[in-house]
């Protein structure tokens, strides 16, 4: 017998853009404070011209990334950018009835754009704008 509700979602807690939106500003300082130490990371990594493995320093600042990385993670969103450039974050929803992620870039003011669970940031799109109607959660 076949399940007909649909695919399990992958997530347990998604975010309505509102939602997403409201807990931006605690969003924004983590993600300053990661890139911020991962800017000094590097800067310390070639200042030292060796191998940054076992370093206590560089470890250390390892261990705060990490630990901005769970903090992100209990509030139920994710840290994407592996280059440590754009400050990407990604928070589960549901949109038109899928589950996707809710997209947001340290250099955006506003959470206006998502993509597909396996889309990636390349694809992108703009978060329909009834979404933002008096806390409509169409498609949920």
């Amino acid at each position: 017998m076949s399940d007909l509700s649909g695919p399990r979602p992958r997530f347990e807690k998604h975010f309505t853009p509102a939602e997403a939106q409201q807990m931006l500003p605690l969003v924004k300082k983590i993600v300053k404070e990661i890139l911020d130490i991962s800017h000094d990371y590097r800067a310390l990594a070639t200042m030292l011209q060796e191998d940054p493995a076992g370093h206590p320093q560089l470890d250390e600042l390892l261990d705060q990334v990490e630990s901005l990385f769970s903090e992100l993670a209990e509030l139920g969103c994710y840290y994407k950018d592996w280059s440590y450039q754009i400050g990407l974050v990604d928070f589960p929803a549901i949109i038109e009835g899928q589950e996707v992620f809710l997209c947001w870039r340290s250099d955006e003011a506003d959470i206006r754009y998502y993509h597909g669970i396996d889309a990636g940031y390349a694809g992108r799109r703009k978060i329909p704008s009834y979404y933002f109607r008096n806390g409509s959660s169409h498609g949920e």
